[in-house]
């Protein structure tokens, strides 16, 4: 019997430093996370990191929260409840960190008979830290709980016509009632080194004007390309003229080289180039969350107009839209088949 699982990235249990410091450890010590040896991963996140982040955390978390809980969750359960509405197969729903686990999500699974799974990551680029990650989670828990499934892996669907199509006429709808002067497509950042890791080629990746434009195998699990890739399409279908828009990275550690260009110190500079009304799309995120309703909606907004910007728009994640929902069932139902 067939069954899905989606899994999305998953938030603590409360916005307070007492729930968000476990998030926090399970998440930093992901070894797909932080790829640095166990000894010195521990002594970066529990010797350090772990002192001071969860209070500065938990007053983000506390900004975006909302009655129902954590933004992020609360999306993924409307969206998994309109999809199983839509689709023949059971659904279950799991979170690669915190809850609901992806153990409980395919125990769900297993005690309504699923022994074929469609692995669905809720995230449209392939990245170490997100992709891998609950790919080999998954596995490890299916050799140890459940030998008798087996996976079939939905890959990235950065270019998928549908999504596409879905991303543009949400940007499209979200542009109707405000000018802007530039919209900027402002991704998730990773550490280049996770980019050179995930290089089938071993060769391909140089992380330069080139590598990303060049037809190469590397790009089925290249996270920059498949990112440019994204903005291209969606760019060419809303026909926005050269100029008019841009792409960056947020979020970065201190100490390493992140994807570049940065999201902050773009958006700083862009009142004094005469970018007065900016409008933000994050698209390595189907669901918003702390990284686009406090870091982008709230921090970037603040800093724009701080530089001298007057008007900014962040536009929302495809969440649990309608249209969104209807081209997750359509995937699942061809697949079922």
């Amino acid at each position: 019997m067939k069954g899905v699982l989606l899994v999305n990235l998953g938030s603590p249990e409360s916005p307070t430093p007492k729930d968000v410091k476990p998030y926090l450890d399970e998440f930093l010590m992901d070894k797909y996370v932080i790829d640095v040896p166990y000894l010195l991963r521990a002594l970066l996140v529990r010797g350090i990191i772990l002192q001071t982040r969860p209070k500065k955390s938990a007053a983000a978390y506390a900004k975006i929260w909302w009655d129902e809980g954590s933004p992020l969750v609360v999306i993924s359960k409307r969206m998994h409840e309109k999809v199983k509405q839509q689709v023949a197969v059971p659904v279950a729903l799991a979170m690669r960190y915190g809850n609901p686990s992806m153990l409980a999500g395919l125990q769900e699974l297993h005690d309504k008979g699923v022994t074929d799974v469609m692995l669905f990551p809720l995230y449209p680029q392939h990245a170490m830290a997100s992709t891998t990650t609950i790919l080999v989670l998954a596995e490890e828990l299916r050799k140890k709980h459940f030998p008798e499934m087996k996976f079939t892996i939905v890959p990235a669907f950065y270019n998928k016509p549908d999504y596409i199509k879905n991303l543009a006429d949400s940007i499209k709808k979200s542009l109707e009632n405000f000018e802007y002067d530039h919209l900027l497509f402002s991704y998730h950042g990773i550490p280049e080194r996770h980019i050179r890791k995930t290089d089938v080629t071993k060769s391909h990746c140089k992380i330069d004007g080139s590598c990303c434009n060049t037809p190469s195998p590397a790009h089925e699990f290249c996270y920059r390309h498949q990112c440019y890739e994204t903005t291209k399409q969606v760019v060419k279908l809303l026909k926005i003229p050269e100029g008019k828009y841009s792409q960056t990275f947020q979020s970065r550690l201190a100490g390493d080289k992140w994807l570049t260009p940065y999201t902050d110190v773009e958006i700083n500079k862009m009142p004094e180039k005469g970018i007065k009304n900016l409008a933000v799309v994050t698209p390595a995120f189907v669901s918003d969350c702390l990284e686009t309703l406090e870091e982008i909606a709230m921090e970037a907004n603040h800093q724009f107009k701080e530089h001298g910007g007057e008007n900014f728009l962040a536009i929302p994640c495809l969440n649990d839209s309608d249209e969104w929902c209807a081209t997750v069932s359509n995937w699942i139902n061809e697949w079922a088949k």
